[in-house]
């Protein structure tokens, strides 16, 4: 399915180098963070267990057959701050008595999602104070209902969670989730216990999306939410000479929620990355999740032992260019001669903003289509002290890697001729 870009309109991007960050705090509602990332598939078990092994996750709840689930199974994975959820629907007919946490399930729903977009993330779930006002101020101000507020009640603890949901894009939504319910994903979830193999990864630092039409996708969003703009990239910002992005990032009012949106840019010598993410995911989607990790080094080292394994890959290392010049970049006392070595073994980026650093690194594909992967990343400086309280870190330190971008598109671009796809 081919997206060709809408024409040329008045407005124009600033850029990295033109836009002024400013928080102007319209957000419609009061937000906190990223609560849970839920994927739709079509086998739970299996998907879960290579989170589980790859990224160092372990399992917390459950919802299938065994648990008088007859719509779908769901496995929930946890690694500190960040929960992923698998779904997997169900074909049997037979549901009568079945009892499951989602209001309002559709097994069809999730078996044409898997058809059209393969293994993707379905719902970005937020925490906010009050969902049902969330959803009640999004509707009114434009945004595209999925499911209104529905009060759902532990039957084990009485405790509730208040869950609606608006569309972001294509096929993704926003679920808004508050309450009082502190238990593991929705309420009515059997808990499991298992053993945690932690590698160091605290919470989802950002979610990216690639969209066919930039500020249409943004404009809605922002109407919607009220969210304000963070930062934004051209193709003279991050592209290389063969393909290229434009790219925004939208942020709440505390600035905990960050999310960019990238549209591909025309005319370039090869494809952009965005459009064969548009092509092959039949529409508008989630392209990556970054995971925060406080040492990268030990993060990845964890992970690349089990890239062989049922891991993930990782993409490849830019040249001994780069690492010359990484000190340079990012100053030479931010890491050590040991570090600057393990970088360079671990296939590490390193990239900084006028606040602070930050390193990264992205796998390949987690799938068969060449879609969703993560980023792994590590923030360093940017500590700010909030009323005599211990230091924190500013939200977004060290930027979004804009000076690797260019190493990231050639090593995709690298990848992309391993496989059947048009130049």
């Amino acid at each position: 399915m081919e997206f060709e870009q809408t024409p040329p309109a008045a407005r124009r991007l600033l850029g990295f180098k033109g836009f002024v960050r400013h928080n102007p705090m319209t957000d419609r509602f009061e937000s906190m963070h990223f609560d849970h990332i839920e994927y739709w598939c079509q086998d739970a078990v299996n998907f879960s267990r290579r989170f589980t092994w790859g990224l160092g996750m372990h399992e917390i709840a459950i919802s299938n057959l065994t648990t008088g689930n007859k719509h779908y199974a769901l496995s929930v994975l946890q690694s500190q701050n960040i929960v992923f959820a698998f779904v997997a629907p169900y074909s049997n007919p037979d549901v009568e008595g079945s009892t499951f946490p989602h209001p309002n399930f559709d097994q069809d729903k999730v078996h044409e999602f898997g058809k059209k977009h393969g293994f993707a993330v379905r719902a970005i779930g937020l925490r906010v104070a009050d969902a049902a006002a969330a959803y009640e101020a999004c509707i009114a101000n434009g945004g595209i209902g999925v499911l209104p507020p529905h009060t759902l009640v532990d039957q084990a603890t009485g405790k509730e969670l208040v869950v609606a949901e608006i569309k972001s894009v294509d096929d993704v939504v926003f679920r808004w989730i508050s309450g009082s319910f502190d238990g593991p994903f929705l309420p009515n979830c059997t808990p499991v216990a298992s053993p945690d193999i932690n590698f160091g990864l605290d919470r989802v630092d950002h979610i990216v999306t690639n969209v066919p039409d930039l500020f249409k996708a943004v404009d809605y969003i922002m109407e919607t939410t009220g969210f304000h703009e963070f930062a934004e990239f051209t193709a003279e910002d991050v592209g290389t000479v063969d393909s290229g992005l434009n790219s925004m990032v939208l942020a709440n009012n505390t600035e905990s929620i960050l999310m960019p949106f990238n549209e591909p840019t025309f005319g370039t010598r090869r494809k952009s990355q965005i459009q064969t993410f548009l092509e092959h995911n039949n529409g508008a989607g989630v392209q990556h999740i970054a995971l925060k990790t406080d040492d990268i080094f030990r993060t990845i080292r964890e992970m690349k032992q089990r890239t062989l394994c049922g891991g993930f890959d990782f993409m490849p290392a830019p040249g001994q260019d780069y690492y010359d010049k990484v000190p340079e970049r990012i100053g030479e006392t931010t890491l050590t001669p040991e570090q600057l070595k393990e970088l360079q073994a671990l296939g590490l980026l390193a990239d900084r903003d006028d606040q602070g650093v930050l390193l990264q690194v992205f796998t390949r594909p987690l799938g068969d289509r060449p879609t969703l992967f993560f980023e792994i990343i590590q923030r360093i400086g940017c500590d700010r002290d909030e009323n005599n309280q211990p230091k924190v870190q500013a939200f977004g330190c060290g930027g979004f890697g804009k000076g690797n971008f260019s190493e990231l598109f050639k090593s995709i671009e690298e990848f992309e001729k391993t496989m059947d796809i048009k130049k």
